[in-house]
């Protein structure tokens, strides 16, 4: 059976702000290369002797972004009426393809060790075909805040554990406890099983979620490669992650730990530690000039930017809008956005 990738591509990728916005997410941004994430995320799966054309659950208003960035390739675009997050979307993808194996990914991470992760889905495979719910566990390399983390439970295979337990996103303290411990990991929100497993799941753990996601299916209209499934039963659906709803729930959740170079590029701090920076340690993008400047990201999409005596600050231009912090306040722009 081959496998059939689900894009998640839902989200608006504020932390990017300002080259990220609603309109222009940063999955459609080529921020790490030429290309853009999505674009990377599809090339992932563009082996046609493993993967059918792929499930891109997306907003509805990144239609034309989606069929420009696609290139001429087959997919079904499934347009999200509302955002109600993860699960009802790999619901709409797992109503869409019933009898499929799916391999579920967001579309905005960055994978460096392509042949790493194909390795890693190797070895999910004979699991998640006998009904497992499988996930991916990141091996992590520093006690990171900023992700929830899966403990590894009895082994199942070479490389193949059950899940002893999601952990929410923990204090300094206790990751650095976790990752001391050498059996935790970040969760990575990858995930590969047969649709009509997780459609069980959710009929057991969401019943409320199924029917509301199944009656929009059921009322979609669709035209071309694109479906939209019916607002009104979508918006009624309860909002809520795979992890929640599924997940921490199931009996037969297993995990596959797996190094390949993953960033869920979540923050401009994120961006510069994937940057190969100059000899001043500076990443540079644009029409910059430097002087006397050290260990700054410096981004812009159009403005010149010139910066004289600088050390550790992350600057981004984006049309109109300009961002000027330290590194290390990544996480502080959702406050920005709060204001804005």
């Amino acid at each position: 059976m081959k496998i059939t990738p689900v894009i998640l591509s839902g989200g608006s990728g504020t932390r990017l702000w300002p080259m990220s916005t609603p309109d222009h997410p940063k999955q459609f941004l080529p921020l790490t290369s030429a290309e853009t994430m999505f674009q990377q995320t599809l090339a992932r799966v563009d082996d046609p002797a493993r993967y059918s054309a792929p499930l891109i659950v997306a907003n509805a208003r990144h239609q034309a972004l989606i069929e420009a960035q696609l290139g001429g390739r087959d997919a079904t675009l499934l347009l999200e009426p509302a955002a109600r997050n993860t699960a009802p979307a790999i619901a709409l993808a797992a109503l869409a393809a019933p009898d499929a194996l799916l391999l579920v990914m967001p579309s905005d991470h960055v994978i460096t060790n392509s042949a790493a992760f194909q390795d890693a889905i190797d070895a999910a495979l004979p699991h998640a075909n006998a009904g497992w719910l499988v996930t991916f566990g990141i091996s992590p390399d520093a006690p990171e805040t900023g992700y929830g983390y899966i403990q590894l439970g009895d082994a199942l295979a070479a490389g193949v554990h059950q899940v002893a337990r999601f952990v929410e996103k923990p204090d300094a303290a206790r990751a650095t406890e976790m990752l001391a411990t050498g059996d935790h990991v970040w969760n990575g929100g990858i995930f590969l099983f047969r649709a009509d497993g997780y459609v069980a799941a959710l009929a057991d753990h969401a019943p409320d979620m199924l029917a509301a996601v199944t009656s929009a299916m059921n009322n979609a209209a669709r035209s071309g490669i694109v479906v939209h499934p019916e607002a009104a039963s979508f918006a009624a659906s309860p909002s809520d992650s795979i992890d929640y709803a599924v997940m921490e729930k199931a009996a037969r959740v297993a995990v596959v730990p797996v190094s390949m170079g993953w960033s869920d590029v979540g923050s401009w701090d994120a961006l510069a530690g994937l940057a190969v920076p100059d000899g001043d340690g500076n990443a540079l993008a644009g029409d910059i000039v430097t002087v006397d400047t050290r260990n700054c990201l410096i981004k812009s999409d159009g403005l010149r930017i010139a910066t004289i005596g600088l050390e550790g600050l992350t600057i981004i231009a984006a049309g109109n809008d300009i961002l000027i912090m330290p590194k290390g306040r990544a996480q502080d722009v959702k406050k920005v956005i709060e204001k804005l």
